[in-house]
């Protein structure tokens, strides 16, 4: 298939390209390159063409000729949601359908949404799969289920939308993001001998390492449209839910030497959600090949190769939220987010 990958310089992105090209895809990318600073160590992205450009500026000539889009680009996490609700809207929904309807007007036969179980947002510890509410609590949540309930007004036996929700992310990337909790965790065992809690660790997460997100991905590009088209599909494995202090002693014990801390300010995170991801294994027989322990045991090799210090990963170059107020107050992004 000939596909585009818009956010293909990004965490998820640089990992899902390369695997993409591996099996045999022709791949070009569109992303804005607003973190081109934040490569992490010495391993670089894969390099197709790609349009460098906002996704609140694509037009249907940057959609035309291709099999299949799949849509990574946004504002990926709640700390930038929190940055400017309307702007998160703009991008994350507004952006997202404009993108999708052209896709469909051009003829591209499937689009994949990277979406989120974020939008579970504070159902607690009861188990839930894709049949169940939606109830998000940040903007960048609100901005996912917007952009679902739109999508899935588009499906038609011409135009294939699939919902993946991946869990929380976590994993080695040429793109390497601190603000996903494992990593964060890893990153601040390794920097400073402590795994730092922010919160008091009872929260659940469903979490998931992004190669394995990208190889869901694919499954779905492989998979017949009329079992995929207008379906949504939990990203992860049932029994890779967690609460966040198993995944603080999960690090504790990769990282030797390192404690436990809490913040002076720790306290319960509304956001609690307890996912499960059976229906992706049941109806595609898509396995997960990570576990939070190898991935730990992964970002913290790697992060030992390379270095890192606390000031670096709690900094504007691996921290999403602060790489964009840099590039503001420098003059090179405006208040909108657009490229001065």
């Amino acid at each position: 298939m000939k596909i585009l990958v818009t956010g293909n310089k990004g965490y998820i992105g640089s990992v899902l390209t390369p695997l993409l090209l591996k099996n045999g895809h022709e791949v070009h990318g569109l992303d804005s390159n607003l973190y081109e600073n934040s490569l992490f160590g010495d391993k670089n992205i894969a390099q197709v063409p790609t349009t460098l450009k906002d996704i609140r500026e694509v037009k249907e000539q940057d959609v035309e000729g291709y099999d299949a889009v799949i849509h990574l680009a946004g504002l990926s996490n709640d700390p930038l949601g929190y940055l400017n609700e309307s702007i998160t809207m703009n991008i994350n929904y507004k952006a997202t359908v404009n993108l999708a309807k052209l896709s469909k007007k051009a003829r591209v036969q499937r689009f994949i949404f990277s979406s989120t179980c974020s939008n579970y947002g504070d159902s607690g510890d009861q188990w839930i799969d894709e049949t169940g509410q939606v109830s998000p609590v940040t903007p960048y949540g609100r901005s996912k289920v917007a952009a679902e309930y739109e999508l899935l007004k588009l499906t038609s036996k011409d135009f294939c939308v699939t919902l993946p929700r991946s869990g929380t992310a976590y994993g080695f990337s040429p793109m390497l993001r601190f603000d996903l909790v494992l990593n964060n965790l890893v990153a601040w065992a390794f920097s400073t001998g402590k795994v730092h809690l922010k919160s008091n660790g009872s929260p659940w997460r469903p979490i998931v390492h992004i190669e394995d997100i990208s190889r869901a991905f694919i499954s779905m590009l492989n998979a017949p449209m009329d079992e995929i088209n207008g379906e949504i599909f939990n990203i992860g494995s049932t029994k890779e839910n967690y609460q966040v202090r198993d995944i603080a002693n999960i690090v504790k014990e990769t990282v030797k030497n390192s404690q436990i801390s809490f913040a002076d300010d720790a306290g319960p995170d509304v956001r609690c959600y307890k996912v499960n991801c059976d229906k992706l294994k049941n109806k595609l027989g898509f396995q997960t090949k990570w576990t939070a322990k190898k991935g730990a045991e992964e970002v913290y090799d790697n992060i030992k190769r390379i270095g890192l210090t606390l000031e670096e990963f709690e900094g504007p170059r691996y921290r999403r939220v602060d790489a964009l107020k840099k590039a503001i107050s420098e003059g090179i992004l405006d208040q909108e987010f657009r490229r001065v």
